[in-house]
């Protein structure tokens, strides 16, 4: 019995979800989010094709850090100048761009390749409860 793999010509129709972050804890939002871009609740998943289905978080600006995090936990990046190290905390970040918090959360949790690019496209983050993709019929994911 030989073991199946899928190819990418044999995946079906990807499906939507919703995510809504309100109260929920952001790693363990960001762990969910990223199995299911990644295709891991499915039956027929293959760690090198994406399987995955579309992502959409909902409610970014109500997402809970723990412990000290917000206070301590720092927003790391460089602009590739000499001296051009940017340093923000997580809480100025949840005050101004909940949504880029979130959203690095989920695709740091994505594979660092060119596979886990393509999946990190079908995520969709939004500070609000509303979002513009009523014409998929996204279906509620509840997580935990």
């Amino acid at each position: 019995m030989k073991t199946f793999m899928a190819k990418p010509q044999d995946l079906k129709e990807r499906k939507w979800y919703v995510l809504d972050a309100e109260g929920k804890v952001l790693g363990r939002l960001a762990t969910e989010a990223a199995r299911i871009l990644r295709g891991k609740h499915k039956p027929d998943f293959t760690p090198h094709v994406d399987t995955g289905d579309h992502v959409i978080v909902i409610n970014a600006e109500k997402v809970v850090l723990t412990g000290g995090k917000l206070k301590k936990k720092k927003y790391i990046r460089h602009t590739g100048y000499p001296g051009g190290l940017k340093v923000v905390s997580y809480e100025k970040l949840m005050k101004n761009r909940p949504e880029l918090a979130v959203e690095k959360a989920i695709k740091g949790m994505l594979p660092h390749t060119r596979l886990g690019a393509a999946m990190a496209k079908k995520l969709k983050v939004y500070q609000g409860p509303g979002h513009p993709h009523q014409a998929q019929k996204p279906e509620t994911w509840q997580l935990q």
